[in-house]
């Protein structure tokens, strides 16, 4: 009696027991099987995941950079343009200036002194910006810096020597921004 006393009678089992008991049958009816995946599938499985992490996290990481190198590229290139449309009125200024400089009168100071200092703050500002003018009489000819517009016989200077200066080239930083046109010496 005493096994009778312990047992407890199949009306009195738990609700609990009973979901339990039916999930067991559900499973066993299916022929699915729970178990437990084991040690190495679990440490297998976190490999995977921690090497997906890796790589997408490498892969964001090169998006977020070239999402700045564009950003950059495009203030550049956006700056450059507006820079280069001040580069003719800098022409305009130094021909006035080379026309003042030339002229018999005196009266013309004022006007000099003004188209100078004009031309300075264009020059202070663009160098501000880091624009630079290049320097090409007596380089040699280079067309990724120069536009030859004119050939001339020389015999005192050397072949392919930039004799002339006809438009002063710009560089932005160290990308041309305006090649200089120039003229050319070549032998005789």
């Amino acid at each position: 009696m005493s096994n009778d006393a312990h047992s407890v009678p199949p009306e009195e089992e738990t609700e609990a027991e009973a979901a339990s008991d039916a999930h067991h049958d559900d499973a066993a009816e299916s022929g699915e099987t729970t178990r437990t995946p084991s040690a190495e599938e679990v440490r297998e499985q976190r490999d995977e995941y921690y090497d997906l992490l890796l790589r997408k996290t490498a892969e964001f990481d090169n998006y977020r950079k070239r999402v700045e190198r564009e950003r950059r590229e495009l203030l550049h290139s956006a700056g450059a343009e507006v820079l280069e449309q001040l580069l003719p009125i800098i022409d305009d200024l130094e021909r006035a200036l080379d026309a003042v400089a030339n002229s018999d009168t005196d009266g013309d100071d004022a006007y000099l002194r003004g188209f100078e200092i004009i031309r300075q703050q264009l020059l202070d500002l663009l160098s501000k910006h880091r624009v630079t003018p290049m320097d090409v009489l007596g380089a040699d000819f280079d067309p990724h810096f120069h536009q030859a517009v004119v050939h001339e016989p020389s015999a005192t200077h050397r072949e392919g020597e930039v004799t002339e200066e006809l438009r002063r080239g710009y560089m932005l930083g160290d990308r041309l921004l305006r090649p200089a046109m120039v003229k050319v010496a070549k032998r005789e």
